[in-house]
């Protein structure tokens, strides 16, 4: 039983990622269960299942006759750390929509939390920012920092929903990102970093919900900015390097060369 059930699930991730490459287009019928069962070297019971777990994704739809790929539009959130996997660099278009978005739930949780938090709440938010406002350590333990305020914010708006979905994106992203080593990417400007951190200061202070919501969708606006300028520059320069690769030259140490097309810092 655990072997059906771990051949269903490597059949699934498979067929997935081949919808995804749009091998199987919207409308398009899936090969039948004996042809997937064939094809996988597995039973058809293993093959159901997989198919199962596809139309729970959103990505197919079983009638009877067979199943049909269905719009991408159409799939669960589900999907989206599969579609940031698909590249070794994800689409920086992709990634800006999901900061942009997480950016506005967390602005969002923000607010209700400024207007649902107690005196003692407020008063920890507020030494929160006081310690991210004097940090000077390593970017990590910064992030680290922020995470945790982000955090404490949710717990203090006790909003179910948000919380639900922002745990659904960051279980989708947060880890894709990280594989991604994105410390070469352009740090904020400390001038923009200093004028979030004072609109959060002045959104506590005055218990001034809307210049709250603004200080944390600008610290989000700024983080977008970046990370997108990154994955663009990154794009940009395996693009150039494949178009121009014909013109290499053997003596030309690809290895050096390489690093610097994709803007590594050693």
């Amino acid at each position: 039983m655990p072997h059906t059930n771990t051949k269903s699930h490597e059949i699934a991730n498979i067929l997935r990622t081949e919808i995804l490459r749009q091998q199987y287009r919207s409308g398009e019928r899936m090969p039948s269960e004996r042809d997937l069962a064939s094809r996988f070297d597995a039973s058809r019971g293993a093959v159901r299942e997989a198919l199962s777990q596809l139309e729970q994704l959103g990505l197919i739809n079983t009638q009877p006759g067979g199943a049909r790929v269905r719009d991408i539009e159409s799939a669960s959130i589900a999907i989206l750390g599969p579609l940031m996997e698909l590249q070794d660099t994800p689409d920086p278009n992709l990634v800006d929509q999901f900061i942009r978005t997480f950016g506005a739930l967390a602005a969002t949780t923000a607010r209700e939390a400024l207007e649902k938090a107690t005196p003692e709440q407020l008063n920890r938010m507020q030494k929160m920012v006081v310690s991210l406002s004097n940090y000077n350590g390593d970017s990590d333990s910064k992030h680290a920092q922020w995470t945790e305020f982000f955090q404490y914010l949710g717990s203090v708006a006790d909003n179910l929903v948000v919380r639900l979905i922002s745990n659904d994106l960051q279980a989708q992203f947060v880890e894709q990102m990280a594989e991604l080593d994105l410390k070469s990417a352009p740090a904020r400007k400390k001038q923009n970093v200093n004028q979030v951190l004072g609109l959060v200061r002045q959104g506590l202070s005055g218990k001034d919900a809307e210049l709250f919501f603004s200080g944390i969708q600008l610290y989000f606006d700024e983080l977008r900015f970046s990370v997108v300028e990154e994955l663009e520059a990154r794009l940009g320069s395996y693009q150039k390097k494949q178009v121009n690769k014909k013109d290499i030259k053997p003596i030309v140490s690809s290895s050096t060369s390489t690093r610097e097309d994709l803007g590594v810092v050693a």
